[in-house]
């Protein structure tokens, strides 16, 4: 039997190339996730047995990492796709300087790269064919102002949590107009950098198809903007802040039914905290009449009563075939529809 994907987790002693068959079972894993603290001895093995890995995950120690893993990365001929993960707020600065140093061979050839700290090198730089980027940060103490000058020109995916705006919008400014989806959440901001991200998505990202963004009701009028200058737009996730920001749905649901592209049908709204009200939802499902009928999730705080018209007001609207689908809460993946 051979076998592409391998999980070792921290616990894990045995030796694997003294296993009967090991480089035949094993030289042709592609995907490997362990832990940085891995044995020295199975380290080894599978630094001689296995050269074909695409996919590589590791989970980052705070100390007692093991620098044989450089040794590892360096040894593959095909690796794209790196995942470096760590919930430690203080990094083994040292490790991770050696572990981000391993991958300048593969610098080209990279295509995928998640990671939940800050780099401690310039290793982004090298990533000059980058397609998809992860930033799930555990901390809002981090600045990221590595992003602030990196150049990421054939970039598509962009996912952040818990990162600062300003960086992530110098870098959609730097990109090549390729991004199709992004995804921000997770990150208060003021009023001035909420419209300045809006800007630089509707003006560097003409082919997008799925967003998520918090939306500033004071920054409404750039939801217009972003919906003419993204005519590919197919999905809409906006995040309203209700505990600072009072948000006018009326307002909002006018621009989505004057303004959406044919193409833009399925919505999601975090309307934390608030109830939007019966009649707002009436008027935005009027107004929708004729366009592709929508997929909808709304979360939100309503009483007994609210819920009870709501939902025969979607009733309503689902037989007229002015929605498809809808739920009254948030689920699933952010962008499941894809």
């Amino acid at each position: 039997m051979k076998y592409t994907h391998l999980y070792i987790n921290d616990q894990f002693e045995f030796q694997l190339y003294h296993v009967p068959g090991a480089k035949r079972c094993f030289s042709n894993i592609e995907f490997l996730s362990c832990n940085t603290r891995i044995d020295d001895d199975i380290l080894v093995g599978l630094a001689e047995i296995c050269k074909s890995i695409k996919e590589l995950e590791l989970f980052i120690e705070v100390r007692n990492n093991n620098y044989g893993i450089t040794r590892l990365i360096e040894a593959q001929k095909n690796l794209s796709s790196v995942c470096f993960l760590t919930n430690w707020a203080r990094n083994d600065e040292q490790f991770c300087k050696s572990l981000e140093n391993s991958l300048i061979k593969h610098a080209n050839n990279i295509h995928y790269f998640m990671i939940t700290k800050q780099p401690t090198t310039g290793i982004l730089l090298l990533f000059v064919n980058l397609k998809i980027l992860e930033l799930k940060c555990n901390y809002l103490d981090i600045t990221w102002n590595c992003l602030e000058n990196l150049s990421l020109p054939f970039l598509e995916i962009l996912k952040a949590s818990r990162v600062p705006i300003k960086p992530l919008t110098n870098l959609i400014e730097n990109t090549g107009g390729h991004l199709i989806l992004i995804k921000i959440d997770n990150i208060r901001h003021d009023e001035k950098y909420n419209k300045k991200i809006i800007e630089a998505i509707y003006q560097n990202c003409p082919n997008l198809k799925y967003l998520k963004l918090l939306f500033k009701n004071c920054n409404i009028l750039e939801l217009k903007n972003l919906l003419v200058n993204c005519q590919f737009l197919i999905g809409l996730f906006i995040i309203m802040d209700n505990v600072r920001d009072v948000f006018d749905c009326n307002n909002l649901f006018k621009i989505l039914t004057e303004s959406s592209p044919d193409s833009l049908f399925k919505f999601k709204f975090g309307l934390y905290y608030r109830q939007v009200e019966p009649e707002s939802l009436k008027l935005f499902f009027d107004n929708w009449k004729g366009r592709h009928p929508m997929l909808l999730q709304l979360s939100q705080c309503a009483n007994s009563n609210i819920k009870v018209y709501s939902s025969n007001l979607i009733e309503k609207y689902k037989a007229e075939g002015i929605i498809e689908k809808y739920d009254n809460y948030l689920h699933g993946e952010d962008f499941e529809w894809i």
